[in-house]
């Protein structure tokens, strides 16, 4: 259970940034200029000008596929004296929900440099050189350099290091998770960070902030902030639902249409830069009966059952056998172990909240799961698994060569 600690939250975290500067002799911001990072960022900033522990260190991880006025935002950052930034511009594979056909893109392609949505950033500390980090490969996914980052800058600096992120419990289940996890090791006990490995901690200084908590700060402080915020809230979007990313994830394909009201130029792009944007957009804000965030019709004369065996059938043959595996492997573990909760078979529905909890197998939920294009399959209660990934990628590469 969350427990209130009856502390001003801007308080607690700037005691948690003075243990961080106290304790770890090198660290950084993990910084995308979005809300939460840009609040943490400036909130280290002003803690380390304290300690005299200026500049510091950042980690800006360009996904190509963004805002401009995120771009300018970051522009604005790293002109700052105050701060030492690493800028990525590497090419990295990425999540495309829009597409069966290219469900991975790579941003900053150099294969595709004529057809990347703006030129490299300038900045001098742009890294774009593909061999200036020795574990770096083209292609590689962005959650597996964000970790091989992190033991490269500890063995740079041949010290005890932490990566300041700025994750909010509020935000997922999956984020509270993380900050919950009684299994996790940590830094000396304190729950807010996480140990990566002998020498490098995570830490997340604003766990416990609302999104209210993140304006009201750069209200009373005057600190800069990514300005397509002010175009989301005049666009009528709440401020629980104001993210960035990468626009073309499972969770940020949700937020793909406003890019054709934001930022028009912008949306030109990216529909000829990535497979099924202008789809993707269409049917993710209020129809949304292809990407599956609301309900859909069974067609008439299917069942459940009926109408998954149809759609593996309609889809590319590496993306059917990828989908194939996982769903063999949730109706066999059912088969299995259902009797114990007293499911002898599977259903084609089940009730709906049991279903929400996933509690109960049926044939609904493996529906559900083609049509959103949810490749990860986290609705029938897989995780994201590189082992899976990397033989769904032999599976395209023969499916492509093949034709």
């Amino acid at each position: 259970m969350k427990r209130a600690l009856n502390v001003n939250v801007n308080l607690a975290a700037r005691e948690r940034m003075r243990l961080i500067l106290c304790n770890f002799s090198h660290f950084y911001i993990s910084f995308s200029g979005g809300k939460d990072s840009g609040v943490l960022l400036n909130l280290a900033i002003e803690e380390a000008r304290r300690l005299g522990r200026l500049p510091i260190d950042v980690l800006i991880v360009d996904l190509e596929a963004q805002y401009h006025h995120t771009i300018d935002y970051i522009y604005r950052m790293v002109e700052r004296n105050e701060i030492n930034p690493y800028w990525i511009c590497l090419p990295l594979s990425l999540r495309n929900v829009a597409s069966q056909f290219q469900p991975k893109w790579i941003c900053w392609n150099p294969d595709e440099e004529n057809r990347w949505l703006r030129p490299l950033p300038t900045h001098y500390s742009v890294i774009s050189d593909l061999n200036f980090f020795p574990f770096f490969k083209i292609g590689m996914e962005f959650e597996e350099f964000i970790t091989e980052f992190s033991l490269w800058y500890q063995n740079l600096k041949k010290a005890r290091c932490a990566c300041l992120v700025a994750i909010r419990a509020d935000e997922s289940l999956n984020r509270y998770r993380t900050i919950k996890n009684e299994k996790k090791s940590t830094f000396y006990g304190i729950k807010w960070t996480t140990r990566l490995s002998e020498n490098v901690y995570n830490a997340y200084p604003i766990y416990d902030w609302h999104v209210n908590d993140i304006w009201a700060a750069n209200g009373k402080f005057g600190w800069d902030y990514n300005l397509i915020y002010d175009l989301m809230n005049l666009a009528g979007v709440n401020l629980s639902q104001q993210r960035l990313c990468q626009p073309f994830g499972d969770s940020q394909r949700k937020g793909l249409w406003l890019y054709q009201i934001l930022e028009p130029q912008t949306w030109q792009k990216l529909v000829e830069r990535v497979e099924g944007v202008n789809f993707g957009a269409r049917y993710s804000k209020k129809q949304g009966h292809i990407v599956g965030y609301y309900r859909f019709n069974l067609p008439e004369g299917y069942t459940y059952k009926k109408y998954s065996k149809y759609l593996l059938n309609s889809m590319p043959p590496h993306l059917s056998e990828h989908y194939r595996s996982r769903i063999f492997k949730f109706l066999l573990w059912w088969r299995k172990n259902g009797k114990k909760i007293g499911v002898l078979s599977i259903p084609d529905s089940a009730d709906k909240k049991l279903e929400a909890q996933k509690t109960i197998p049926s044939w609904r939920r493996i529906c559900k799961v083609l049509i959103k294009n949810d490749y990860w399959c986290t609705g029938l209660s897989f995780s994201q698994n590189k082992k899976i990934t990397n033989h769904y990628i032999q599976l395209y590469n023969d499916y492509i060569l093949a034709r």
